[in-house]
């Protein structure tokens, strides 16, 4: 058994068909016609995880088939993943399998690297962590010249930090990002690039204020908030939050107020259901909102959601699932229609498509 393969020469044709089927299921909502972003086709993965399967004395980086979970298929390279990681797995599987203290139940190996030359190693143990293995993994550490993390249960070793600092180009400017171990962060940075400059484009001209809900570590955030009179953003995750406050003083962004809120709570608030402590410092009736900027799990946007969205002038919607896209789309239909559309391939060789509309309303 192997992985799929993924060869660069049937990357469009692959691409084609996710197209051809986003085009099909969005025609009776009168989809205009999407602008397509394509994916580099190899090294586009910014991240990626590894079990390591243990053979006697040797060690491997290991994945497995959902449909065979017992048996590892062994990597000799993940083409997928950024070129920084894969020159870096070689050279660290070779120095953990050469020390016992770093190599002992090794269970998983994650890799975050950035697109601005920073990396982070997160090894991940079935035992506890001492001061021996500390010492080793400094060294460890020092030699390959990346940041690094040990991990087992109840037990998180930081050797220097547990982030790294992104920069993305994107129109005119050049965007930090903190981008935390352990939190949620787009994969293929270059199409999160794309992905960022067509949102701003749609955004240009809107005016007024923006509400923007699931905004994760600030990713849209930080490239829209110039587009806008003031901002209002929402996120559940305390990691995700502070990632965000982070980026946003990075980047000189001072007209968004961070509430860490769910949709659905959000929603209540607007419509003045019931009053939230959260909220006690944030002038609700101040803001002059014309556009919604939603990017939500893959779920898609619950029922309070989708009836806040139909009181907004705009909304700019990015998802992850073009099934639940659609549904949503449909619940929309008597407010709003489609004004802008894109797909970006962040996951070649997979079905998985990232979708872009900008809905205005009718």
């Amino acid at each position: 058994m192997s992985l799929p393969q993924i060869d660069p020469a049937t990357y469009a044709a692959q691409l084609a068909t996710k197209l051809a089927e986003f085009k099909t299921n969005f025609a009776p909502f009168g989809l205009p016609e999407p602008a397509v972003f394509r994916s580099a086709p190899l090294h586009y993965r910014q991240r990626a995880e590894f079990r390591i399967w243990h053979a006697g004395e040797r060690i491997d980086y290991a994945m497995f088939a959902p449909a065979d979970p017992k048996r590892p298929i062994v990597l000799e390279d993940f083409p997928t993943a950024a070129a920084s990681i894969c020159a870096l797995m070689p050279r660290l599987r070779e120095k953990l399998q050469a020390q016992a203290v770093l190599k002992t139940k090794l269970f998983q190996v994650n890799f975050l690297a950035t697109r601005s030359g920073q990396m982070l190693v997160t090894l991940i143990y079935h035992r506890k962590l001492d001061t021996d293995w500390e010492t080793a993994a400094r060294a460890l550490a020092a030699e390959l010249q990346i940041k690094l993390i040990g991990r087992s249960l109840k037990q998180k070793i930081v050797l220097e930090s547990d982030w790294l600092l992104e920069e993305l180009e994107v129109g005119n400017r050049r965007l930090r990002y903190q981008q935390v171990e352990g939190s949620f962060t787009q994969p293929n940075a270059g199409v999160n690039q794309q992905m960022l400059g067509w949102a701003c484009q749609q955004a240009q001209g809107l005016g007024g204020d923006l509400l923007e809900l699931y905004c994760g570590n600030g990713n849209f955030t930080v490239a829209l908030a110039p587009q806008f009179g003031r901002v209002l953003a929402t996120e559940m995750s305390k990691s995700s939050v502070k990632a965000a406050d982070y980026n946003l003083a990075a980047n000189d962004i001072r007209n968004v107020t961070m509430v860490r809120m769910a949709s659905d709570e959000i929603s209540d608030a607007l419509a003045r259901v019931r009053p939230f402590t959260r909220l006690k410092d944030v002038d609700l009736d101040g803001y002059r909102f014309t556009t919604l900027f939603v990017d939500p799990p893959r779920s898609g946007l619950d029922a309070p959601t989708l009836q806040l969205a139909s009181g907004f002038e705009y909304i700019l919607y990015i998802s992850c699932n073009p099934q639940t896209l659609r549904d949503n789309v449909e619940a929309l239909q008597a407010t709003h229609r489609l004004s802008a559309a894109a797909v970006f391939d962040q996951f070649p060789y997979t079905h998985h498509l990232e979708c872009g509309l900008l809905l205005t309303r009718r």
